[in-house]
């Protein structure tokens, strides 16, 4: 294969446009529009590209075999496991005890917090996914942010930016990294070392970080005020009203859930002989309680006449709710691939937890909220017991963003996660084992050492990525059959007309990262790095560097919450604007483009 793509048409020959290559840029724009559009879930979407590849093999050139080769390829199955890998480490509380020591560093001091954050979140990312990382350091960023009086919006999307640079530092940092070097492999024969560009992304994550600190840290806006609880960050004190229950009222001798089940408001507290009651869902409503409920002016005044209420107090604040109440106010994440995506939003999260508010972008939804589904990113503002929360904690369809109590973790087994993690980085770069083999034998590890239980290792598999990769791979290997990815390659190739190969090397890296916000990191690798060797071979340059530059361009989606998941998952909790993200990471991109090209000039050559 790596013969046949650098035996090339010479440079200025455009190959000539067959029916194989219409159909496969047919596919792929149809791909394009499902993956812009979300009329069905990316994972979806990939198994469409799949199955039309093979439906139409005598055009695409794809066998049945190559077809379903995705679900049997080393990168889909190593993410696969890095995900079981990181699930492990998560269990024991390890990502948390880091937060307790970001924590500990910053003291209240913003550009302390700042600079921990950064750290904590970017540095393990060159170990373990970035995407989980993020999941379990929001709760602790949030807290961070609120103890030490800084807006959680100044915070959270460093969180994310940082571990997107951070993935980079080495091989299984990110899913991306996988994917390429795979491609890169079967293209070029040269897969990736573990340690391969562990000096280019040093150069990018300290170029990153500099940029947070001394730029980016001041055009982020404080989208939420500091020091605000969850009840004034979600708008909810004039939804909160206090009324009285007189000694006639029908609500006498009735439970507490019932009211909101027969149709009533969210009771969100239970205030007896001035003393509050918890829990109180199972509690019989007795005259002259006090309840704080949740309602707007229209639901308050039909529930008030026709309950025989008295209204005592309206905007109820947070002040009013006790630190240890077991009814609990929490904000709860909805991450790309929740099964929660689509649903009413009264549904998944079960009748013991009170609903209050939604979170979409900056956007505070509170009327009819059962009529809502819904969707990805959305911030969730609940009251729950502590147990109610636990078991949310350990549902992959949903993240709690708070830190949860230490009990709740495994805590004896850190060492032997943390351990298991570095064996499997230390026998793949040593070349002892293949990565594959390497991170494999760190899952059985997981579950032998009691790390991790056998039915937790399919909730640890984020499985709409592997189906997305299982599916596109199929797609790059189209591209580079019948000559799509040559033809791109030869029309990219004409800048080298009027540019050097360093500023082919460029523009490559900026189409990669513009094709990454369509169609995600590992799908656009899977279609660039076939193009960027085609490319390299048209000018004569050193194909290994475009694959570089496409690898590195797919994890630096920085202008968009939605070509990166992990700026998705701290989209609602900073209350962000969508333009925010083009705001900060517009310059960071503009920047790492030009680090990046030089760098991989400086150490491998163009």
């Amino acid at each position: 294969m790596a013969t046949g793509v650098l035996a090339l048409a010479q440079f200025g020959q455009l190959p000539p446009i067959t029916t194989g290559m219409v159909v496969v840029f047919a596919i792929t724009i149809c791909a394009f529009v499902l993956f812009a559009s979300e009329l069905v879930p990316v994972d979806v979407t990939a198994l469409l590209v799949m199955v039309a590849l093979m439906v139409l093999s005598p055009w695409t050139q794809v066998s049945i075999e190559e077809g379903v080769s995705g679900f049997s390829n080393s990168a889909t199955i190593t993410v696969l496991a890095m995900f079981i890998l990181s699930a492990g480490i998560s269990r024991t509380g390890a990502v948390q005890r880091l937060g307790k020591w970001m924590a500990s560093v910053a003291r209240g001091d913003e550009r302390r917090q700042l600079l921990s954050v950064i750290g904590v979140a970017g540095i393990p990312s060159g170990l373990l996914n970035n995407t989980p990382i993020v999941a379990m350091l929001i709760p602790a960023v949030s807290d961070l942010a609120r103890e030490g009086g800084t807006s959680p919006s100044k915070l959270l999307l460093p969180l994310s930016y940082a571990s997107m640079v951070g993935g980079m530092l080495t091989l299984i940092g990110t899913s991306t990294n996988l994917v390429a070097s795979d491609v890169s492999a079967r293209l070029l024969d040269r897969p990736f070392s573990m340690f391969e560009f562990t000096g280019l992304g040093a150069l990018v994550f300290v170029t990153g970080a500099l940029y947070l600190l001394l730029v980016g840290y001041r055009l982020i806006p404080e989208r939420i005020a500091a020091g605000e609880g969850l009840l004034a960050e979600f708008a909810m004190s004039e939804y909160l009203t206090e009324v009285v229950v007189e000694a006639d009222s029908p609500l006498v001798g009735e439970e507490i859930a019932t009211i909101t089940e027969d149709g009533g408001p969210t009771v969100v507290q239970v205030i007896r002989d001035g003393a509050h009651i918890e829990p109180f869902a199972t509690e019989t409503v007795e005259g002259g309680d006090a309840l704080v409920v949740r309602a707007d002016v229209r639901e308050l005044r039909a529930f008030a006449a026709t309950e025989g209420l008295d209204v005592a107090r309206t905007n109820v604040g947070e002040g009013e709710f006790t630190a240890d109440e077991r009814q609990q106010f929490v904000e709860l994440v909805v991450p790309t691939g929740s099964s929660f995506v689509g649903e009413s939003v009264t549904a998944p999260f079960g009748a013991d937890v009170n609903l209050l508010s939604i979170r979409r972008g900056t956007e505070l939804l509170h009327h009819q909220l059962g009529d809502i589904a819904l969707d990805r990113g959305d911030t969730v503002l609940v009251q729950a017991t502590a147990e109610s929360i636990e078991r949310l904690a350990t549902n992959p369809n949903v993240i709690v963003a708070r830190e949860l109590e230490a009990s709740n973790y495994r805590t004896a087994k850190m060492p032997i996660a943390v351990g298991i993690v570095v064996a499997v980085v230390g026998l793949a770069a040593f070349g002892v084992l293949d990565i594959l083999v390497a991170a494999l034998a760190g899952v059985v590890a997981m579950v032998f050492s009691g790390v991790l239980e056998p039915d937790e290792l399919y909730d640890a598999v984020e499985w709409d990525v592997i189906f997305l990769l299982a599916g596109l791979i199929p797609l790059g290997i189209a591209f580079s059959q019948t000559g799509a990815a040559a033809l791109i390659g030869a029309l990219v190739a004409e800048s080298a007309n009027y540019l050097p190969p360093l500023g082919v090397l460029w523009v490559f890296y900026v189409i990669t990262a513009l094709t990454t916000a369509v169609v995600s990191n590992a799908g656009s690798v899977v279609l660039m790095v076939p193009v960027g060797v085609a490319t390299a071979a048209q000018i004569g340059a050193n194909p290994f560097a475009f694959v570089l530059a496409v690898t590195f361009a797919a994890s630096a989606d920085f202008m968009t919450p939605i070509g990166y998941q992990t700026n998705l998952l701290v989209y609602g909790p900073g209350g962000y604007r969508f333009t925010d993200y083009f705001r900060v990471g517009a310059p960071l991109q503009a920047l790492l483009s030009v680090v990046t090209v030089l760098g991989i000039s400086l150490f491998w050559g163009v």
